[in-house]
C-alpha cells in the first residue's frame, strides 16, 4: 500500500512551540536541554520553553513525523548516554521552510501597512 506523503501546509500555521522546536533543530541534533537553550538564545531570551511544553511537544512532533530520535550521539565519549537526540524528518524540515514562507508574507503585510512598533 502506498502512503501519499503529507501537504506542509496542513501543519500551517504552527504552535509557537512547533516553530521554535524546528528553529533549533534545523542546523543539527540536539537532545531536550539543547533545544530549550537554543530557543532562549535564538528568541534573545523572550521564549523560555520549559521540560512540561517541550517534552509534550515533542512527544506530538514525533507522533506527526516532524522530527524523530537520531540514533548517533554527536560525541559518545563524553555525552551522557541517558539523553535523547531529535532530528528533523524531511517532512519536518518541509513544514518549517513553509512556515517561514507564511511569516514572511505576514511581516511584509505587516510593513506595507506600515506598521510599527
Amino acid at each position: 500500500m502506498s502512503r501519499i506523503p503529507p501537504d506542509p501546509r496542513d501543519f500551517l500555521p504552527l504552535t509557537p512551540a512547533i516553530a521554535h522546536i524546528l528553529l533549533a533543530l534545523a542546523d543539527e541534533d540536539r537532545h531536550g536541554y539543547a533545544v530549550m537553550q537554543e530557543v532562549e538564545r535564538l528568541t534573545d531570551g523572550l521564549v523560555r520553553m520549559g521540560p512540561g511544553t517541550l517534552y509534550g511537544t515533542i512527544k506530538r512532533m514525533i507522533a506527526s513525523r516532524l522530527i524523530e530520535e537520531a540514533d548517533e550521539r554527536p560525541d559518545p565519549v563524553v555525552d551522557d548516554e541517558r539523553r535523547r537526540y531529535y532530528r528533523l524528518t524531511p517532512l519536518g524540515r518541509a513544514v518549517l521552510a513553509a512556515e517561514t514562507e507564511r511569516m514572511a508574507r505576514l511581516v511584509g503585510a505587516a510593513r506595507a501597512k506600515r506598521v510599527r512598533a
